[in-house]
């Protein structure tokens, strides 16, 4: 007796012959993704990004008040 090694595909066919699509589930898995708190990459890019907003921003207020700073909060 020969055993026939069976391949396992997406497509498999019933008993009456008629082809099934959905016969396998797809296996279920979660990507374990990069910490978004604490000091990370990420952190450390969003902390630099909103640095040069601000200081564009306070730049931008200076040259449109014509005071600094320390003058407008004080």
């Amino acid at each position: 007796m020969t055993e026939q090694t069976k391949t396992r595909t997406a497509f498999t066919r019933d008993d009456r012959g008629i082809l099934n699509n959905w016969a396998i589930e797809p296996k279920m898995y979660v990507e374990q993704g990069e910490s978004r708190f604490g000091f990370t990459e990420y952190a450390e890019l969003v902390n630099g990004r909103l640095a040069m907003v601000g200081f564009v921003a306070l730049i931008a207020i200076e040259l449109v008040t014509g005071k600094g700073f320390l003058q407008i909060i004080g």
